[in-house]
């Protein structure tokens, strides 16, 4: 046993002796040996001369500020404008780590009023050429509308004289009325054609969606009445016996607004003619150029007779229609499609000065959150919202979703929360899905949560809250999703919430920051709508 304990006591005294040779190094040796790594040093004197150096003092110029975040080291004042090339530290630059969890930043409100209402104070309706019964009409159907937008003052013109029309504008600018009111006009004068077995519409309005048919056949409907003209709406959803049944109802309609799946079933059932077409409006074109319905709009416009410029538009006995395309983003390939049904040269562009750009009098912001975080946030969201509702008069919040699973699982956890929302996707049976958004909008709940068909065209001036729960995929859905707060005729203020997750989600917030930052349009979006259109064959 002593032999064992002296045995131990002289190993650890050589385990020593060689542990202090190591560390002092042998001289006969050519190799150093290392003690600490050369990265971990490195940064321990980083660390150490952070501590040491005083703390750095963040600089915020006086005035409003145009980008507020988080850390005002990222801030931007309102009147500094960034060049073009010019690099400047983005607030969600780190977004992609998960250390940025909880950050957030927000692009301010820069104006109170929206674009589209500036300048309108230089002409007036009667300026624009239109009847006067046209404009009685207006007057008592939406008294509030005094002077015409910006682009009504330069699509209804240009409407009157005979042109084919691509209108790209901003969302909630007025671009219904614009197209409305002188195409109404032009039925005014036309006579009556023999009258057909089947129903043969002299207007035809294509829109994507059953809900945004029955708002604008709701808008049309007052005014063609007033002058003796009726509109009447085909929505999808339903088979060809109902369609037939929905049809024999209205045989006499002069305006028809449908969407491209029932107006397909109802050609391809020799159900409809629309042989004594006068005008077709592509409403939302963007969405109806997709690739969704661009076979169905492709096979209506082959069996619409589109006239080649403003001189084929005044034969009564043998009509053409005019050609209307509306829409806040288009894609690529709109001149290709042109080309197949008219002229390229009779086709007048009009765009807005801030198409495809941040909308300067909404607040937009955006919060970095954990997948399981953005259900607390949400529920804490909509529980102020209500309190809010409490205290007196408040808007109305849109939840949007990416797919319709989500929509129906978000309603669930609310329903837990004793939440009371509306839900509206794409899959919910026609039965369900009627009369959903116009009870959002007539006020029945102030709260919808819902998948992108509720982000194209459809009316919301009540809105006063956008929540982005699932980030969009691309661009174009932002600036729909953006547009349905802020529009004109809105009484109150926009707001716009992001929850960014996902590191796709992180490059999407980081183009719109830049935009914003240099006040220029969103990248990517710049189509052909602003190219000359492709000559035909």
């Amino acid at each position: 046993m002593a032999f064992a304990v002296q045995f131990r006591i002289l190993g650890s005294r050589l385990l020593l002796v060689h542990r202090r040779e190591l560390a002092v190094g042998n001289p006969e040796d050519p190799l150093p040996v290392v003690r600490i790594p050369r990265a971990l040093q490195r940064r321990k004197e980083q660390l150490h001369s952070r501590r040491r150096s005083p703390r750095r003092l963040v600089l915020v110029r006086p005035g409003p500020l145009l980008v507020s975040a988080r850390r005002p080291e990222f801030n931007q004042a309102a009147r500094l404008t960034l060049g073009r090339w010019e690099c400047t530290p983005l607030a969600s630059r780190g977004w992609r780590h998960r250390r940025s969890r909880q950050d957030h930043f927000s692009i301010e409100r820069a104006q109170q009023d929206p674009p589209a209402l500036r300048n309108t104070s230089r002409c007036s309706f009667e300026d624009l050429g239109l009847d006067p019964r046209l404009l009685h009409a207006l007057q008592e159907a939406v008294p509030e509308i005094v002077r015409p937008t910006t682009v009504q003052s330069s699509t209804i013109p240009s409407l009157l004289r005979g042109r084919h029309i691509l209108c790209a504008a901003e969302t909630g600018c007025g671009k219904t009325l614009g197209y409305l009111l002188p195409l109404l006009q032009r039925l005014m004068g036309q006579p009556l054609l023999d009258s057909h077995r089947i129903p043969t519409p002299r207007g035809l309005v294509l829109v994507p969606s059953r809900e945004l048919a029955k708002q604008v056949q709701a808008v049309a409907q007052p005014l063609g009445s007033s002058v003796g003209l009726q509109v009447r709406e085909l929505g999808g959803g339903h088979g060809m016996r109902r369609i037939r049944v929905q049809l024999s109802k209205q045989p006499s309609a002069d305006v028809l607004v449908a969407t491209p799946g029932a107006l397909w079933k109802a050609l391809k059932g020799h159900l409809v003619s629309l042989e004594q077409l006068s005008f077709i409006v592509l409403d939302e074109a963007d969405t109806l150029l997709d690739e969704s319905f661009l076979e169905l709009v492709d096979y209506i416009l082959g069996k619409s007779h589109i006239a080649e410029g403003p001189a084929d538009l005044n034969d009564s006995f043998n009509p053409k229609a005019q050609l209307v395309l509306v829409g806040a983003t288009f894609p690529e390939g709109v001149g290709q499609l042109l080309s197949k049904v008219t002229n390229p040269n009779s086709v007048t562009t009009i765009t807005s000065t801030k198409l495809h750009c941040i909308m300067p009098h909404v607040r937009q912001t955006f919060m970095r959150l954990k997948g399981a975080d953005k259900v607390t946030e949400l529920v804490q969201i909509l529980k102020q919202h209500n309190k809010k509702l409490k205290t007196g008069p408040s808007g109305t919040v849109l939840v949007f979703c990416n797919n319709s699973s989500t929509v129906n699982w978000l309603g669930y956890i609310l329903d837990d929360h004793k939440i009371q929302h509306l839900r509206l996707q794409g899959e919910m049976p026609a039965s369900m899905r009627a009369g959903i958004f116009q009870r959002f909008q007539k006020g029945s709940r102030d709260i919808l949560i819902c998948t992108d068909i509720a982000s194209r065209g459809l009316d919301s001036t009540h809105v006063e809250l956008v929540v982005n729960y699932d980030f969009p995929l691309t661009l174009q859905d932002y600036i729909h999703r953006a547009g349905r707060v802020g529009r004109v005729g809105s009484d109150v203020p926009g707001t716009v919430m992001s929850f960014v997750t996902h590191p796709w989600d992180v490059s999407l917030v980081q183009k719109i920051e830049l935009a914003a930052r240099r006040r220029r349009t969103l990248p990517g979006l710049v189509s052909s709508v602003e190219e000359p259109l492709p000559q035909r064959a």
